[in-house]
């Protein structure tokens, strides 16, 4: 089985505002974000809370996605996040999909590309890769939860991936919504539907 986590704990502080909470279509840009992950045929959907719990919480609730808070969101370090999500993983899943609350842009194509690599290979990691640029969601398989629940700030999940680089198994997108996300007003408006 493969899960994913969504970090949505951040404060929005460039944003001004919630983003996971915008308008996206007729959703928001958190709920734009589950719906395609369960289109792509995720089933366990864990969001990390953070500074809009209460509001992220109602959302994920009628999505019948899962919810854990993060009691260290104030940090701003979406690692620590990623390593909440990855304590509250259920014991059949296999490998978590690591995706952003804010970047609505991602196709449910891409998603399925990432998931179908890691059943067709079993590869710890599997990334999305546009131009030779990675992107999000990445998959990691839970051998290598370990590593990344052991990593301290400043490391990064960036750090975790290029430790990790030689074993990297890409998936080649042809569009660049995998690096795509919203962290400004000006992001928004350029993205928005």
């Amino acid at each position: 089985m493969i899960s994913a986590i969504i970090p949505a704990a951040g404060e929005s502080k460039r944003m001004g505002q919630p983003k996971m909470l915008l308008p996206w279509g007729n959703s928001t840009v958190l709920e734009h974000v589950m719906s395609t992950l369960q289109l792509s045929g995720i089933d366990d959907i864990l969001v990390v809370t953070g500074g809009t719990r209460e509001k992220v919480d109602e959302l994920a609730k009628v999505h019948g996605v899962r919810t854990i808070f993060n009691e260290q969101y104030a940090n701003g370090e979406m690692l620590e996040s990623i390593q909440c999500g990855l304590a509250a993983q259920r014991s059949e899943a296999e490998a978590t999909l690591i995706c952003l609350g804010d970047q609505p842009q991602v196709q449910e194509r891409s998603v399925r590309m990432v998931c179908d690599a890691f059943r067709g290979s079993k590869s710890n990691v599997v990334v999305p890769s546009y131009q030779m640029r990675r992107g999000h969601p990445w998959l990691v398989a839970r051998p290598l939860w370990g590593e990344i629940l052991d990593l301290r700030s400043p490391r990064s999940p960036r750090d975790f991936l290029n430790a990790h680089s030689r074993e990297i198994e890409y998936v080649e997108v042809d569009n660049p919504s995998i690096l795509e996300d919203l962290d400004t007003p000006e992001d928004y408006l350029k993205f928005k539907p």
